[in-house]
């Protein structure tokens, strides 16, 4: 039985140094390779669905089907400069709340995807909305998009929603 195994352990071994001696190492053109380096980093930019051709993007989102406390949140960005954007925001609700919660976060597209570039805390008591609107200078070249957090509390409820918008080009 041991020489049947050592028998069919050197059949293997011998089938695995053929095949990789016969192989054949196949290398791209340099010039392809550089070619496809270069498509990559220019996609970084290229549109996608989650970007808009427009200078203005918004969003809107209600809270759950008759929601006691939260009836919607929703966040614009607009491109004012070629190095400045306007944010807006808001959380809207259905009657006054204890606490009304905004988070805004200002998202950058590098190197082919977003990540949280700047971000503000907002709260206020006892409104039924909190709203803000910001400038915000930023470098150019590359998209923008804003991501929002809305809730409202009252009485031990909270109910919240997010939004999120396309990415606009500052350029």
């Amino acid at each position: 039985m041991a020489k049947k195994w050592k028998q069919i352990l050197a059949a293997g071994l011998t089938t695995g140094l053929l095949m990789a001696s016969s192989s054949q190492p196949v290398f791209a053109q340099s010039d392809s390779l550089i070619d496809a380096i270069l498509d990559e980093e220019e996609g970084a930019d290229e549109i996608t669905a989650e970007e808009t051709t427009e200078d203005f993007a918004e969003d809107t989102s209600y809270s759950m089907l008759r929601g006691t406390n939260l009836n919607l949140g929703s966040m614009k960005i607009k491109k004012l400069a070629s190095n400045e954007i306007g944010i807006y925001g808001l959380t809207q609700c259905h009657k006054k709340c204890s606490k009304v919660y905004l988070s805004i976060y200002l998202e950058r597209k590098v190197n082919g995807s977003y990540g949280t570039y700047k971000y503000w805390n907002f709260t206020a008591n006892n409104v039924t909305s909190l709203s803000k609107t910001l400038d915000v200078a930023v470098p150019s070249g590359t998209y923008y998009r804003v991501r929002g957090y809305h809730a409202a509390s009252n009485g031990g409820l909270k109910e919240s929603t997010s939004t999120l918008t396309q990415g606009i080009m500052v350029k």
